[in-house]
C-alpha cells in the first residue's frame, strides 16, 4: 500500500529565527496524531538542515533538502553532495523542480544524474514533473511529462525508492490550481507509465504527489482523486497552521 505524502517546500523563505518557532509547532501539532499511512516531510533550506534535523529526530516528520549536485564531489562551490546529505541523516530530496528547470537551466540528464547519485547513497528522490502554460495552450501537456518521465528516470531501478510528484507550472505560486479532475488526469497517466515501463506492482506502490497552490481549502477535492497520494506544498507550508491543517486532512481520508 502506498503512503500519502505531505511535504512541505519552503524555498528560499523562513529566517534562522523562525525555524525553531516553527518545527516545535509543528512537532506539537502532530505529537498527539496518530499519523498511519501519513508521512510528513519538511524541506528547508540547506543552511538550515542540521538544525531542523535534529529536531525531526524527536518529532514524527521527516528532513528533506531542495536540491543536490550530480557530481560526487569536487571543485564546485556552493554545492552540496549527496554523500553529504547522507551523513546528516537526510532521507529525502527535491529533484527537476521547476525553478531549477527555469532558473538553472537543469536538463532532464542533469536531473537524471542526482536522482542515481541519491539512489546511490541511499535516499529517496521527489521527482517533479510538469508543463508550463504554453504547452497545456499547445496541448502538448502528456507529450511533455512522458519526455520528463523517460529523460529522468532513464536506466533508473525503481523499488519504493522514488517519489513523483505532479506540479503545473503554471498553478506554482499563482493561486491558480488545476482542478482535482485536471490534476487526476494526469497523475493516472504517469501511474500507467510507471506500470508499462516497470510493473503493475511499482505503479500501485509509488507515490505521486500534487504541487501548484495546494492549500487547506483544496486539499481534500485533490486528496480524494484515486492517483492523487499527497502534496508537494510551497506556500501554505510556510504557514505552520495550515501545514498542521492540511496534514490533519490527509489523516482523516
Amino acid at each position: 500500500m502506498r503512503k500519502t505524502i505531505i511535504a512541505g517546500n519552503w524555498k528560499m523563505n523562513m529566517l534562522f529565527t523562525e525555524v525553531e518557532d516553527f518545527l516545535y509547532e509543528l512537532s506539537d501539532n502532530l505529537e498527539a496524531k496518530k499519523l498511519g499511512s501519513v508521512d510528513v516531510i519538511v524541506c528547508p533550506p540547506s543552511v538550515y538542515l542540521e538544525l531542523t534535523s535534529d529536531i525531526a529526530n524527536d518529532s514524527n516528520f521527516f528532513i528533506g533538502a531542495q536540491n543536490v549536485n550530480d557530481n560526487a564531489s569536487g571543485a564546485y562551490t556552493g554545492e552540496i553532495s549527496a554523500a553529504m546529505l547522507r551523513s546528516m541523516d537526510i532521507s529525502y530530496c527535491i529533484i527537476g523542480h521547476s525553478e531549477r528547470r527555469k532558473y538553472y537551466t537543469e536538463s532532464d540528464a542533469v536531473i537524471n544524474a542526482k536522482l542515481k547519485k541519491l539512489h546511490e547513497n541511499e535516499m529517496i528522490p521527489i521527482f517533479c514533473i510538469g508543463e508550463t502554460l504554453e504547452q497545456r495552450e499547445q496541448n502538448i501537456t502528456k507529450d511533455i511529462i512522458l519526455s520528463q518521465l523517460n529523460g529522468g528516470l532513464k536506466d533508473v531501478s525503481i523499488d519504493d525508492n522514488v517519489i513523483i510528484a505532479y506540479e503545473p507550472v503554471w498553478a506554482i505560486g499563482t493561486g491558480k490550481t488545476a482542478t482535482p479532475e485536471q490534476a487526476q488526469e494526469i497523475h493516472s497517466l504517469i501511474r500507467k507509465w510507471l506500470e508499462e515501463n516497470y510493473s503493475k506492482e511499482i505503479s500501485e506502490n509509488t507515490s505521486i504527489l500534487y504541487g501548484g497552490s495546494m492549500k487547506p481549502e483544496n486539499v481534500k477535492e485533490l486528496l480524494g482523486q484515486p492517483d492523487i497520494d499527497g502534496g508537494l506544498i510551497g506556500g501554505a507550508a510556510l504557514d505552520v497552521s495550515k501545514f498542521s491543517q492540511m496534514i490533519e486532512t490527509a489523516v482523516e481520508l
